[in-house]
């Protein structure tokens, strides 16, 4: 049996080292998540980072970025500016459910002249009351 001699392995091109994979300009979001789960689920961070060659710092920024709408999420408490601007939005929807009551039940009496006479209905001005005279 005659054995052929190996050819030597062509010599690496100068611009880049041996062993070293070629990365992207850009991770994807799909990559980013990826590398982020392996943190979560423990692996450690100067592995992850050697592995894909992305600092550290940078891995945990995608980590921090990737946590934040889930602990806003699982926030049981809300601020108070939150809070109020719920409410009023409550009161806002609960106050024009009533008006279009009103309409709905004025216009089944057939009193829908004398609501519009009056400055109010579909076509009138909801900013003016008679009863107050003034507007908002």
């Amino acid at each position: 049996m005659k054995t052929e001699p190996r050819k030597p392995a062509p010599a690496p091109e100068p611009s880049s080292p041996p062993n070293e994979v070629e990365l992207p300009e850009r991770w994807s979001v799909q990559r980013k998540c990826e590398l982020v789960l392996r943190l979560l689920r423990g692996e450690a961070l100067d592995a992850v980072s050697r592995e894909s060659q992305v600092p550290a710092h940078e891995l945990e920024s995608w980590k921090r970025i990737f946590l934040e709408p889930g602990t806003r999420g699982l926030k049981t408490r809300s601020d108070p500016e939150e809070r109020e601007l719920t409410l009023a939005r409550a009161k806002i929807s609960e106050l024009m459910m009533r008006l279009e009551l009103a309409e709905h039940l004025i216009e089944k009496r057939g009193l829908t002249d004398e609501w519009k006479h009056c400055g109010f209905g579909a076509t009138g001005d909801h900013r003016t009351s008679p009863m107050r005279g003034s507007t908002r």
